[in-house]
């Protein structure tokens, strides 16, 4: 990952603080150093829900349509620190402790609200501004999805419309280029089929 997606005004110099003072320069130092972690940053794809990352987590994805900069308030504000920061912590916590999704993703979100608010930025206006990009069901033809994107996250929701989109758009031929149609509709598939088998293995209990 590029060094200059480390914020530009953190001083690399030893804080005079105790290690467990929450401060708002340790929080973007800390920050740096995920984003600095990070092996490859991809935003040449459609991603539902505006990021995600591949199977691997080698690869973060952000949607080609989101804009680099946000202008807040007189300043420029770098949007991937913020997502690379929640998918990476995300990934982690499912790979690596098991957590399951939601788990996970409340988590990831906790902590880049943390970063957000260390820049000195309103978490409301951060979000809103968030939200106007988020492809959700309905609002966008998914054209070019990656194909090694890690499904567990809309198999964990329940997704399945989404994935039936995502299969829909792989029948039509929008598939990125050296990637085999048959091995991500086979990866949809087996997502589908796992939806269907948590729903009848975890229907409601009567009250």
């Amino acid at each position: 990952m590029p060094l200059d997606y480390c914020h530009p005004i953190t001083p690399h110099k030893k804080l005079q603080l105790p290690e467990w003072y929450v401060s708002s320069l340790m929080m973007d130092r800390a920050l740096d150093a995920v984003v600095r972690r990070a092996k490859k940053l991809d935003r040449d794809h459609d991603v539902p829900y505006l990021a995600g990352y591949s199977n691997d987590g080698k690869t973060i994805y952000i949607d080609r349509h989101m804009p680099k900069v946000w202008k807040y308030r007189g300043r420029e504000v770098s949007t991937d620190r913020y997502l690379i920061l929640h998918e990476e912590v995300e990934k982690t916590l499912i790979d690596q402790l098991g957590l399951h999704y939601l788990h996970a993703h409340q988590i990831a979100t906790r902590a880049e609200q943390a970063a957000v608010r260390a820049a000195g930025i309103s978490w409301r206006d951060y979000d809103r501004f968030m939200q106007k990009y988020v492809k959700e069901i309905g609002d966008e033809g998914l054209t070019k999805v990656p194909a090694d994107l890690d499904l567990k996250p809309y198999r964990d929701e329940h997704d399945d419309e989404l994935l039936k989109r995502m299969a829909a758009a792989v029948e039509r031929g929008f598939v990125p280029p050296n990637v085999k149609p048959h091995n991500l509709r086979g990866k949809i598939e087996r997502a589908l089929a796992d939806i269907d088998t948590h729903r009848k293995s975890h229907r409601p209990r009567k009250r």
